[in-house]
């Protein structure tokens, strides 16, 4: 691969920053993970992507652009993170700030749609021009294409998924709402339902692992797949997609989750067809993948 164009391409999260050097043929050259730390988050981020950009120089490879996807509510022409609560952010000009420090084509996308991007591209979604892209781990979140384009909102806050209030006066989310959905279905959420119920304290992967053979497994899943379907549902009659791709580690239940999910579905839409609802074919690369899509979009 000796002298290709290539782009770095970053990751934000709130745990964790996964870069990479990727050649235009989607190609990784090279990745690196880091944690996320608790303060300095932009200067680690920059020194990231400098040690990349090394690392590309020095197998001789031509970088031509960098792209970061971020999660937060995110004005994407500017680059101007308004609000990121899991990194601390408010109104941060990143890509102001990340122009500034390499000297380079940037681009700067929101993390959920960044990957929705490579989900179309290379990924579940590829050929479609409606569809959603909802990734379910700790939180809940959505990206919306429609008629080929992103929906953004007017304040680039659109696809707040989990935060649908689908349960009237359920129980209170931390964003101070009450019956969202990502309280009844996302990694989270189930585990520390079924805690609260009376079981141990166990990730959402094990809770799963017992279906079948503890009730309360059963119930609280059972609660999270008609929350999930209702909130498909209404995403299904609002945005009329043609696929519903799901990321995130919830949708390694695999049977647990598509055959019940997609049986609630149905029963609740009385005079149309469910989309299919498949799985992320990138699983936790698209963000990043995402990000490089976007930079060699900046570097043309």
């Amino acid at each position: 691969m000796s002298g290709l164009p290539v782009v770095l391409a970053v990751d934000l999260g709130g745990t964790g920053m996964k870069g990479a050097v990727v050649a235009e043929d989607g190609a990784t050259v090279a990745e690196s993970t880091l944690a996320t730390p608790s303060d300095g988050i932009l200067t680690a981020l920059v020194a990231m992507l400098a040690e990349l950009r090394r690392t590309a120089a020095d197998a001789g490879h031509e970088v031509v652009g960098a792209g970061v996807a971020t999660p937060g509510m995110l004005d994407e022409q500017r680059g101007l993170v308004h609000y990121a609560s899991n990194l601390g952010w408010r109104d941060v000009p990143l890509l102001d700030i990340l122009r500034s420090e390499l000297k380079l084509p940037v681009a700067v996308g929101h993390d959920v749609r960044a990957a929705g991007l490579a989900e179309r591209s290379t990924g579940a979604a590829r050929g479609f021009g409606d569809f959603a892209l909802v990734p379910i781990g700790t939180g809940v979140a959505a990206a919306l294409v429609s008629s080929g384009g992103a929906v953004t909102g007017a304040t680039g806050a659109a696809g707040e998924f989990g935060h649908i209030p689908v349960v009237p006066g359920g129980e209170p989310c931390t964003c101070g709402q009450r019956g969202c959905l990502e309280v009844y279905m996302s990694g989270a959420g189930v585990a520390r339902r079924y805690r609260a119920a009376g079981g141990e304290a166990l990730s959402t992967r094990r809770i799963v692992d017992r279906l079948g053979h503890d009730p309360l497994a059963d119930r609280i899943w059972s609660e999270a797949l008609d929350v999930l379907a209702q909130g498909l549902n209404i995403l299904t009659l609002l945005l009329d997609p043609g696929l519903i791709v799901l990321g995130g580690g919830v949708s390694h239940a695999g049977d647990a989750l598509f055959g019940p999910l997609g049986d609630r579905m149905s029963d609740g839409l009385a005079w149309r067809e469910r989309p299919p609802v498949v799985q992320s074919a990138l699983g936790g690369d698209a963000g990043r993948a995402g990000a490089a899509l976007l930079a060699f979009a900046a570097a043309r």
